[in-house]
């Protein structure tokens, strides 16, 4: 590291600057290891040109959008919107992560580089749903300045570490959104774009995973806090989307992303591999930060369970019917 991680009990000491400077030489790694493994990949070779026709307006053979013009599942649409219109807020997002990270150096280039890997998402989202007529693309580009007029703000504008932190869990989250969608969408094409977009996502949490784990070994306390605080204030940046709780509902139910998924699939994956809940040596706070976390992990899985419950008796209610 290029400073020496200050003595134990000194956590005050490690300001948002001393941490990006200590950290920088870590970013140039993960950078130059994500350089080689990331492949580019064209939007356009995801979109099924061919199914597209004109919509009203200047053309005169417009055709009306219907649902019943698209393959893809009513819980495919839901999820597809939520999904663009959070990629869609990509502008806000750099700019938050290019104020806390920086613009210059190792971090500066990461910076500027997951924003062009993060761009080609929402081009092929939204060319793939209008080429494809799977959502009203009147309506699309209304959800689209509402959601954006409304700007974003991160709940962890106020930490790197939380940040970081933060970003390792929800890059997680939205491979497993993206992938669970492509799985529900009842399209193939649209299943494999997403599985294109979710190994980005990947990748992209890997980066930070990696950096975080960097984190806890230089300041292990304020990075078990900041741990804690994520996990257990953890929403999705679509949050104000508009109809968010609505469309978040259905999701649930539809299976792409529950409670149950994220516990399992997003929390635990991160805190297992960076072996969160097994880490020794901490001070007083780390320590505090670290049961709580722990504790929190085991409510979070019991809400998963009753949820786990509820669906599974839905879904018998919705098989009796079916056969009656």
């Amino acid at each position: 590291m290029t400073i020496t991680s200050p003595p134990l009990g000194s956590s005050s000491a490690w300001t948002d600057a001393r941490l990006l400077y200590a950290l920088e030489e870590v970013v140039e790694k993960e950078l130059n290891r994500h350089l080689k493994v990331a492949k580019d990949w064209m939007p356009h070779e995801y979109v099924p040109w061919s199914d597209a026709r004109n919509f009203p307006g200047l053309f005169e053979d417009g055709e009306a959008w219907g649902k019943e013009q698209s393959k893809v599942t009513e819980i495919g649409r839901i999820a597809l919107v939520v999904n663009l219109l959070t990629e869609d807020n990509l502008p806000s997002y750099h700019h938050e992560i290019a104020s806390l990270f920086g613009r210059d150096g190792a971090w500066g280039t990461w910076v500027h580089r997951w924003t062009a890997e993060e761009g080609r998402h929402g081009i092929v989202m939204r060319d793939y749903l209008l080429a494809s007529r799977a959502v009203d693309p009147d309506k699309l580009e209304q959800f689209r300045m509402s959601h954006m007029s409304e700007g974003f703000e991160s709940d962890n504008a106020h930490s790197m570490l939380h940040s970081v932190a933060y970003v390792a869990f929800q890059e997680l989250a939205t491979r497993i959104s993206h992938r669970n969608t492509g799985h529900q969408s009842g399209d193939p094409v649209c299943d494999r774009m997403l599985s294109r977009i979710a190994t980005d996502e990947n990748l992209h949490m890997v980066f930070y995973r990696n950096l975080l784990k960097a984190a806890f070994e230089i300041a292990p306390d304020l990075t078990m806090q900041a741990v804690r605080d994520v996990v257990v204030n953890f929403r999705m940046p679509g949050h104000g989307i508009p109809g968010f709780e609505r469309a978040a509902a259905q999701m649930a139910i539809g299976e792409v992303y529950n409670l149950r998924i994220h516990h399992d699939d997003v929390i635990q994956p991160v805190l297992r591999h960076l072996k969160v809940l097994q880490i020794d040596g901490l001070g007083p706070d780390g320590l505090r930060a670290q049961e709580e976390l722990g504790l929190f992990m085991g409510g979070l899985d019991a809400e998963a369970l009753k949820f786990d419950e509820k669906l599974a008796a839905r879904k018998a209610r919705m098989a009796a019917r079916a056969g009656a």
